[in-house]
This record gives structure tokens, C-alpha cells and sequence, in this order.
């Protein structure tokens, strides 16, 4: 049976299930997801420092305005739940602006979480990591045991994550799994959150007329991945067997270029009647990484999941889900 683009699991009937930043980009989508799947009860902690409350809005929920760097919340949450999904991280832009803080949340609130599951009986962890750990990688496409080297504090605090995540897993059995996410586009990515991704911003400019402006030679390239195939993954990973203590890529294996990017959106969204142009200009602090695309076959082989949106389907549905959320802000 199948929902929304992806099959409906019966593990999740009954299932409490926590979701740390829940209320954010991912997180909304990824509720949104679970809300179907029958689940006894969900609930979302966010500090909505990006999230909006307003996203889960009419949903059978739970809500906690609070910070996953309250232990003691923390703790209590994971106890009453049987499966948690742990998003709450802070933007690798204002990260790199506010390293400290970027610890605190991204490697300190992760250290809880897994705390916390030490001494409850939750059935599983997900942890959501990030393919910028590898920073430039020496090999493509990237596989999961590729050498990392991360080139900025987010990346960094992602990789900390992850190892104790493994830390855990091997020396308290506590039951995690990782899921890496490559450059993850779709409904409710605002472009009114300075910290969005580049498809957001290109679509809101695209609409306005505005240069969409690229960091650098646009020839640096990426994996763009569409929300709902993250979510998917997400949600397998959770509830494969296959999956305990295991690390996954989420991304297409299709490399492509900004400069594509910015084409293809003029082209597929706008029909090219925008009178936007391509505009470069200088590159940030964290555009150091110049190419990157990732292997799936692990993904594809252990939680059979392959990615079922290409670009031009996702930017199409980006652009649905644009027009109505226009429509009722």
C-alpha cells in the first residue's frame, strides 16, 4: 500500500514516536509522513529557531517548545517514547558564525539524546547527519565508509554525532541508526529562513524577477535530493531490522552542477518566461566543497529504497506546494 510516494509500515501502528526538530524544514515533512502511519502518539520538541509551529497545524500532536540541550526534558521524552527521531541541529550557515552554540546543540544535544535512550526502552534512534563530513572527498561517488574531513564546525559537530552514536551502539547497545542527508530540497523550505537551501532561494527570486545569484563559478556540483525521498529513507531506516547500527547515504547518485541547477529551474518552473538572470557572485566561507554525489547501493540494498523523484519532478512539486502555500499565508 502506498501514500503520499511511499509505502505505508505497519511497525509505526501504535508506536510512540518522538521527533526533535520536528516543527523545521525536515522534521515537518517527516511528521507530516508519520502522522499517517498510525502511530499511538507523536511528539515534537523544537525551539523553533528555525521550525514554525504553525507547519503541524491541525495534526494529532504533542507539542513542546523546549531545547535539546535541556537533559532533563530530553530524558523524559525518550522514556515515554518507543522510537525517536533526532533532527534538532543547528544551520550549517550560522553554525559556522556561532561555533560554540553549533557544539552545544549539534554534538551536546545528540550526546543527550543517546543518554537518554541508555536508560529507557526506546526500540529505536535515528540520528540525521549530513554528507558534509566528507568536505572534499577523494572519490566519487561517496561511499559510507569513504574518508571524512570535515571543513567547517557543523560538519564537524555532525561527525561528533555520529561517533557517538557508534559509541553507544557498541558499548550500551543503544539501538541507532544514521542517515546522511545530501542537499534536501522541497515543501516547507521557506525562502523567508535566511538559512535555507539554494533551491528555495532560486525559486523565490526566479518569482520576483530577481538575479538568481550563484557563490563562485557555479560549476561546483551537488546531490540534490527531494524531501519526500529523504522522508522515505527516514522512515526505513527506523523501522528496518536490517538497519540497527548501520549508516546510510539519502541522496539520487546524480551529480549536478549548480549552474545546471539554476538553468533548470528558470526552464522547468518558470517555463523560461522569468526575466530572471544568472548573476555570480563571491563565495562564502562555507563554499569549499567543489563537487559531491553519493553511492546509494547500501541504501538501496539494505533498506530497499531508491529515490523516486529526478529534479525536474521534485522542482516541479517544489513549485506546486509553493503556489499553495501563496494562496494561504
Amino acid at each position: 500500500m502506498e501514500e503520499n510516494g511511499f509505502e505505508i509500515f505497519d511497525y509505526f501502528r501504535g508506536k510512540r514516536i518522538l521527533v526533535t526538530g520536528g516543527a523545521g524544514f525536515v522534521g515537518t515533512n517527516l511528521v507530516l509522513a508519520l502522522s499517517k502511519l498510525e502511530p499511538k502518539k507523536i511528539t515534537v520538541l523544537d525551539n523553533l529557531f528555525t521550525g514554525k509551529r504553525e507547519n503541524l497545524i491541525g495534526l494529532d500532536l504533542q507539542f513542546i517548545r523546549g531545547d535539546i540541550g535541556d537533559f532533563e526534558l530530553v530524558q523524559d521524552l525518550v522514556r515515554q517514547s518507543d522510537v525517536v527521531f533526532h533532527l534538532a541541529a543547528r544551520n550549517i550557515i550560522v553554525s559556522t558564525k556561532e561555533p560554540q552554540k553549533d557544539f552545544s546543540t549539534n554534538t551536546g544535544g545528540t550526546f543527550n539524546i543517546l543518554e537518554a535512550a541508555r536508560s529507557s526502552n526506546v526500540e529505536r534512534v535515528v540520528y540525521t547527519s549530513s554528507v558534509s563530513i566528507f568536505g572534499n572527498a577523494v572519490h566519487l561517488p561517496i561511499d559510507e565508509d569513504d574518508e571524512v574531513y570535515p571543513l567547517n564546525p557543523y560538519a564537524a559537530s555532525k561527525l561528533c554525532g555520529e561517533s557517538y552514536c557508534h559509541a553507544y551502539f557498541e558499548t550500551y547497545n543503544v539501538p541507532v541508526t544514521i542517515v546522511r542527508y545530501s542537499n534536501v530540497y522541497g515543501p516547507f523550505q521557506l525562502p523567508t529562513n535566511p538559512y535555507c537551501g539554494v533551491i528555495s532561494k532560486f525559486i523565490d527570486r526566479g518569482a520576483k524577477g530577481a538575479p538568481l545569484q550563484i557563490h563562485g563559478d557555479g560549476e561546483q556540483t551537488r546531490d540534490f535530493t527531494y524531501i519526500a525521498d529523504a522522508v522515505e529513507a527516514t522512515v526505513r531506516a527506523a523501522s528496518s531490522p536490517q538497519a540497527l547500527g548501520g549508516t546510510f547515504n539519502v541522496g539520487t547518485a546524480v551529480e549536478i552542477s549548480v549552474n545546471h541547477l539554476a538553468r533548470t529551474i528558470l526552464e522547468v518552473v518558470f517555463g523560461g518566461k522569468s526575466t530572471s538572470v544568472i548573476e555570480y557572485i563571491q563565495k562564502r566561507d562555507i563554499d569549499n566543497v567543489r563537487r559531491r554525489v553519493l553511492s546509494i547501493e547500501r541504501s538501496r540494498r539494505v533498506l530497499r529504497w531508491s529515490p523516486r523523484y529526478t529534479l525536474r519532478d521534485g522542482l516541479t512539486k517544489t513549485w506546486e506546494w509553493v503556489g499553495k502555500y501563496s494562496v494561504n499565508a
